[in-house]
């Protein structure tokens, strides 16, 4: 399955919360319906794991990426989220600093 659109959360996260605590931040803290066919991408606050939460109308897909060095270059604070191309995304997993590709579109939070 390919998200219709990347968003990476630009607040760290505590990643204890599952899929229904992340679908729940999404609805609700960005305003979004989470099973648009998104992908919303989460990070922990020393920047070395990530979850992907991907929604659609049969279901939810949660999966979690662990650097073993380094840390994964994160948008900017100052947006709550930040869209990503499948590009960047690609990159920003591999650990690489997708924001020297191309800019991306930050997106201001909606309450």
């Amino acid at each position: 399955m390919q998200p219709a659109r990347w968003f990476a959360a630009v607040a760290p996260v505590d990643l204890r919360c599952g899929a229904d605590g992340l679908l729940a931040m999404v609805q609700s803290a960005f305003g979004r319906d989470a099973f648009d066919g998104s992908a919303y991408v989460f990070r922990n606050r020393s920047g070395t794991r990530l979850k992907l939460l991907l929604g659609d109308a049969t279901g939810v897909w949660l999966c979690v990426r662990r650097l073993h060095a380094g840390s994964f270059v994160w948008p900017r604070e100052g947006d709550a989220l930040c869209e990503l191309s499948s590009e960047q995304f690609a990159w920003l997993c591999a650990g690489v600093d997708w924001r020297r590709l191309s800019a991306s579109k930050p997106l201001a939070k909606t309450v």
